[in-house]
This record gives structure tokens, C-alpha cells and sequence, in this order.
């Protein structure tokens, strides 16, 4: 995630030119004839893909993600030898959604095809088409045309051929530019009774058409930090040191301001150290292996048995803790001293000490953190976690009396301790899970995840209740009224996943669990299904029947959209509202049928060929919305006009619905 260090700047830009930036292309293809003998050549295509996407290579499994592949449409005094072959850097892996071996490119991309010169003229036309795809959406499946043609008594192997037209670039260009006289009528198979291709760019960017910077990921991070800071106040190893802390430096100097100086210089030395523990994060491993690790199994597999360790150590079983000369080193290091480097060295020394009972949440932060791909979130992370770690004891140093009412140290800090236990052990699941899905190993699918979360959560309800003790619980069989309420929070959990095991969405859980795919058996039959399959068909009916449309770009390839179709589409509000009070046209960008015939169309200036379905709403979605990804929801009235501005990949219910009742009141003013 970028640093927003011209804010303004970037923010003006944004609103001047909100649809450029989400018509921006992340793939750029070129098309180059190369001569290798007299009677051999290559046609060659290098591709430069933007950070965070990937091109898939040739060969794929059916039922996966879109292979590259040389396609040809005319071809006259020569012939094709062998296949269309890769280049090098293939990155090979199973893919933890397809649930299938993929390979594909990053940074640059190389295709091959040979052919052979059979004598005379000869004419090579065709496409290169490939599929395009990041965490978040993918680009419908693109075409790079070329045509090629010359004699074969042409001179030498290394003499350049005649082409009857310029390499051309797979970027469909900024089709802001692209008004409705750019975009000719080439066939009526792209008109419906009404002209409901027109272009709406311009009318969507009026309803605040607008790609924002996500900071919604970092305020979440900061508060995991804060969170986490907080428990470590009330575990064992911090929480008696507070008011010693405290008193000390309220009585090491007459003057109570410099003791409240020296409280926040303490305070802010405690949020250097971990703020500084973040950053190494960062440069340790570096930002593209922090994108990496989301996805990455030997990672997943790491932080899944760290994780347990951590839990352990919490149950009781042992402590992870620093040498201690360490903590005795800096100690004596912080008495020899005076000043700032003192205080600082003080603050460090806490940091050694309390590692036992803050090490495991740290660990669980900066794995949480560090999987989400934003190259700041471990510093941000222990901001939040520093903040709060620091802030009692420059409170406490402020107002002393507050002291006097501090919770005496006692059994109840334990059990904040077992119960952090079992959290870390429902998490580690959740990295384990990764790594199963990415080896294809079928251990975790999403029955017994859940089944292993119920049972967990279902243990803590019973430990919060008294009925299981470990080595360092009291014997007291007495539950105070705030143990009872969590473990009626975690037996309640427990039994709302039980209908999961048969099917059901759980919501609550789904950024945890495997995918609905996973599951084996399936009660659960709540989907939504289009109405139509086609642009203009699904339009005339919408019209005599007085509705508003919802067009939804999607495609089989497209993870995105069966997240929204599981997560979103099956909410009982957005069921009715997508069933009763819309017409669904659903349009695959990347349907293999092909057009009766293939459609000549202008697009920026350049002609381009329209031989599939897919390429028909893909050229539909380009070219009337200024849009090129999917999952892509937009809501038109009977004349093909916007109706609120567009949707893409947000599983949040309220919105979408927010969404969804706009357009509807939009269309009855």
C-alpha cells in the first residue's frame, strides 16, 4: 500500500479523473514478427504486467483460471509449428481457490509461436488471448490481434517483414475519450431496440464514480494493535509492574512535573521500541515478500505452529521467555545511566521482561498484519499495540490517585492468559487452512475447520465456566459474572457454526473459514440466479415490465464474484431486492461461445475483433461504463442510464443493500 505523501495532489487527481484511474491497464502486450531462417519465423509477444497482477500461462486445467493461447484466423502460405510456448520465469503453485496446479507470470510475460514459410505469399492473422488476475478482480480474457504477411523469396533470415498493420497493445485505452460517435454501429447484433450501448461514462462519474485508496485495512490494523495492547496490560507479566513503574518515577524527583515528564518520556519509549520492531518487519523480509506471505504455504505452515506454541506456553505448559542476562544486562545498563538513555533503557527492559506474556500476542499481530500485503501494517500494528501498552503508565503518572482503585494482581490475569490461549489456537487454524488449500491436501476442508472451531470454542465456554482447569488455575470453583457472560459469548459462538457443518453461509465467519467449495455436504440452497444471460434481451423485458436492471460482469474464472454471490447475494434483503425488485442480467466476460460472427469495432481510434460472447460484454463493459474488471455491478433505468454510481468486490451486506435501495429510489423519482 502506497504512502500517501502528496495527499492532496493524489486527491485532486482522483476527482478530476476518477474513471482513468479505473480503466488504467495493468497489462501491456505488444506483437513482434521475428525471421529465424529463410523459411521459419516467430511471432513473439512480450507483456509487461503491473505489480500485484499476473498473466497465466498456456495449458491450464479446464474448469481454472483462463490459459494463454494462440489463436488463428487466417493463415495462407504458411504453417503453424508446434505450440504457443512460454517463456522462462513460469511461478509455479496450486491454487488455494481453483483448488488446482496454475503457473503463471509476474513483472513480464513471453509467448512463442513458430511457423513455417510453405512458398509464395504468405498471410498469418489471428489474436494471442490471455487471462489477467490479482487478489481482487480479474480482467476479462484479452485478445492481442496481429497480422503478418510477405513473400517467402523475401531476402535474408535477419531482414525485417512487411506487415499490413502496427504491433498493436493489448490496453483497451482510456475510454473516457471514447464518446458515442467513436463508437460505430458495426453490426446490429450491438443494438437493441433502443440504443442501450450508448456510452454513461460521463454519468456515472456524476454520482461520484470514484477509486479511493482502502484506509478502511489500515484503521482496522491499528485497532488489532490497540486490542492486542491492551490484553498484554492484564496479563501477569505487565500489569504488577504498572504501579511500581509509576512510583518510581513520581518519587525520583521532587518535582512531580519532571515525574510526569519522565512517565511520558517512558510511555513514548515503549511505543519507539515496538513502532521500531514493526519497521525491521518491513526490512527483514522486505514488501514483496510481505505480499507474498498471504498465499504462501511454507509461511502459512510456520505461523500455523507458531501459533500453537504460543498457545501452549499460554495453557501453562511451559513459558517462552528471553535469556535473562539480557534483562539483567539493560537493566544495569539503565542504573549506570541518567537522562533520557536511562528512561529509554527502563522501557526496554520492560520489553525484555514481559516477552512470556506479550511475545505470543506480538507474534499473533505481526502474522494477522503482515498476511494482509501492506508493506506499512507490522509498523502500524505496533503503533496500535504501543499506544496502548504505554498509556496507563503516563495516566497512572498524571493522576496517582488513580492507583489506589487499580485491580489487585490475582487469578483473574490467568485467565485472560488461557483464554488469549484459545484464540490463538482458533487462529492458527486459519493459516493452517492456507497451506491445505494450497497443497491440496483436503485435511482442513470446511466441515471440520468448523468442526475443530466449534469444539475449540465450545472448550473456552466450559474453562470460563469452571469445569476445566490448567497448571496455573486457582482451585476456586467460584464464576464471577463477567467469566459467565464470556463463556455464555463463546457456548453461543459455538452452537451459531454448528448448522455451518451442513452448508450454511456463517457470515460471521466467513474470512476464516475454507471456501463453500470445500464442503462435501451441502444442505444450504439460498442462491440467486439471473433472469438474463443477454444485454439487449434482459433490457426489453426490464422495459415492459417497468423494472430497474442490475447488470453484473462477471466471469467462471472469477473468485471475487462467487465470494459476493455466497457472502452478499444470499442475504435474505438482497435476495428479495435482486429477485422482485430488479432484473438480473448476468454477462461472462469470459464465455467461450463463439459470435455468429465476429464484430469489427472501433475503439480509441483502433479496430478490434469481437469473436466470443465474452468479447462482446467485455467490449459492452469497456465501452459503455469505462470499466474493465470484475465482479462490476451497475444499475440502469429502461434507457440504459445509471442509476447510482457502480459496485465492485465489498462484502459489506449494508452497503451493497444501500446500493441497491438508492438505485431503486432512483429510478422511481
Amino acid at each position: 500500500m502506497k504512502k500517501r505523501m502528496t495527499l492532496s495532489w493524489l486527491f485532486a487527481l482522483l476527482c478530476c479523473l476518477p474513471i482513468f484511474a479505473q480503466m488504467q491497464d495493468p497489462v501491456q502486450f505488444k506483437a513482434e514478427w521475428k525471421n529465424l531462417s529463410a523459411t521459419e519465423a516467430e511471432i513473439v509477444f512480450t507483456g509487461t504486467i503491473d505489480a500485484g497482477w499476473h498473466v497465466y500461462s498456456t495449458n491450464l486445467e479446464e474448469g481454472g483460471p483462463t490459459s494463454a493461447t494462440f489463436n488463428v484466423d487466417e493463415i495462407v502460405g504458411a504453417e503453424l509449428v508446434g505450440k504457443l510456448i512460454p517463456g522462462n520465469g513460469e511461478i509455479e503453485q496450486i491454487d488455494p481457490i481453483f483448488n488446482m496446479q496454475v503457473r503463471y507470470f509476474e513483472g513480464t510475460a513471453k509467448f512463442t509461436q513458430k511457423v513455417r514459410l510453405t512458398g509464395g505469399d504468405y498471410t498469418v492473422k489471428g489474436y494471442l488471448e490471455y487471462g489477467a488476475c490479482n487478489d481482487e478482480n480479474c480482467l476479462p480474457p484479452t485478445a492481442v490481434d496481429f497480422s503478418y504477411s510477405g513473400k517467402l523469396d523475401a531476402p535474408s533470415a535477419n531482414a525485417p517483414v512487411k506487415s499490413d498493420v502496427v504491433p498493436v497493445s493489448s490496453a483497451p485505452a482510456d475510454t473516457t475519450s471514447v464518446a458515442s460517435a467513436d463508437v460505430p454501429a458495426p453490426s446490429a447484433q450491438l443494438k437493441g431496440t433502443t440504443d442501450y450501448w450508448k456510452p454513461v461514462i460521463k454519468e456515472l462519474s456524476e454520482f461520484g464514480e470514484t477509486q479511493q485508496q482502502d484506509t478502511h485495512s489500515w484503521v482496522y490494523i491499528f485497532f488489532a494493535g490497540f486490542i492486542g495492547g491492551l490484553l498484554a496490560l492484564f496479563t501477569p507479566c505487565v500489569w504488577p509492574i504498572i504501579p511500581m513503574t509509576v512510583s518510581f518515577f513520581l518519587k525520583r524527583s521532587k518535582d512531580k512535573k519532571k515525574g510526569i515528564r519522565d512517565a511520558w518520556t517512558y510511555g513514548a519509549s515503549i511505543v519507539v521500541i515496538y513502532v521500531a520492531l514493526g519497521l525491521a518487519i518491513t526490512l527483514i523480509f522486505g514488501a514483496s515478500a510481505l505480499n507474498a506471505l498471504s498465499t504462501n504455504a511454507i509461511f502459512n505452515i510456520f505461523f500455523f505452529l507458531m501459533l500453537v506454541v504460543f498457545a501452549a506456553s499460554f495453557f501453562g505448559a511451559f513459558e517462552i521467555t528471553l535469556p535473562s542476562k539480557w534483562s539483567n544486562a539493560v537493566d544495569s545498563k539503565a542504573e549506570s545511566t541518567t537522562g533520557l538513555l536511562s528512561i529509554f533503557l527502563m522501557a526496554f527492559t520492560l520489553s525484555l521482561v514481559s516477552f512470556s506474556c506479550t511475545g505470543p500476542i506480538i507474534g499473533f499481530l505481526l502474522v494477522e498484519v503482515s498476511t494482509t500485503g501492506s508493506i506499512i501494517a507490522p509498523a502500524l500494528g505496533m503503533l496500535g499495540f504501543a499506544i496502548a501498552l504505554a498509556l496507563p503508565f503516563t495516566l497512572f503518572a498524571m493522576f496517582p490517585s488513580w492507583l489506589k482503585s487499580m485491580p489487585k494482581s490475582g487469578g483473574w490475569m490467568n485467565v485472560i492468559k488461557v483464554v488469549l490461549g484459545f484464540l490463538e489456537l482458533a487462529f492458527a487454524l486459519k493459516f493452517l487452512s492456507v497451506a491445505d488449500l494450497a497443497y491440496g491436501w483436503r485435511l482442513l476442508d470446511r466441515e471440520t475447520f468448523l468442526a475443530l472451531w466449534i469444539v475449540i470454542f465450545g472448550l473456552l465456554g466450559m474453562y470460563l465456566l469452571g469445569k476445566i482447569k490448567f497448571p496455573h488455575d486457582d482451585d476456586s470453583n467460584k464464576v464471577g459474572v463477567g467469566r459467565f457472560f464470556l463463556a455464555l459469548i463463546s457456548l453461543a459462538f459455538a452452537v451459531y457454526m454448528i448448522p455451518g457443518l451442513w452448508g450454511a453461509p456463517l457470515k460471521a465467519v466467513s474470512a476464516f473459514a475454507p471456501p463453500m467449495q470445500t464442503q462435501d455436504f451441502n444442505l444450504y440452497k439460498n442462491e440467486v440466479h439471473a433472469k438474463f444471460m443477454d444485454f439487449d434481451a434482459g433490457m426489453e423485458y426490464a422495459r415492459q415490465q417497468g423494472k430497474p436492471v442490475m447488470i453484473d460482469f462477471t466471469g467462471y474464472g472469477c473468485v471475487n464474484c462467487r465470494k459476493m454471490e455466497l457472502a452478499v447475494w444470499t442475504d435474505p434483503q438482497v435476495s428479495k431486492l435482486l429477485t422482485e425488485d430488479y432484473v438480473l442480467i448476468t454477462l461472462y466476460v469470459d464465455e467461450k461461445t463463439k459470435l455468429p460472427e465476429p464484430i469489427k469495432v472501433m475503439e480509441n481510434g483502433k479496430e478490434r475483433t469481437l469473436r466470443t460472447v465474452g468479447d462482446k460484454w467485455s467490449y459492452l463493459q469497456r465501452s459503455k461504463f469505462g470499466a474493465n474488471a470484475q465482479p462490476f455491478y451497475v444499475l440502469l433505468d429502461n434507457e440504459g442510464n445509471p442509476l447510482n454510481k457502480s459496485y465492485s468486490y465489498d462484502e459489506d451486506v449494508a452497503k451493497y443493500i444501500d446500493f441497491l435501495q438508492t438505485g431503486l429510489k432512483n429510478y422511481k423519482k
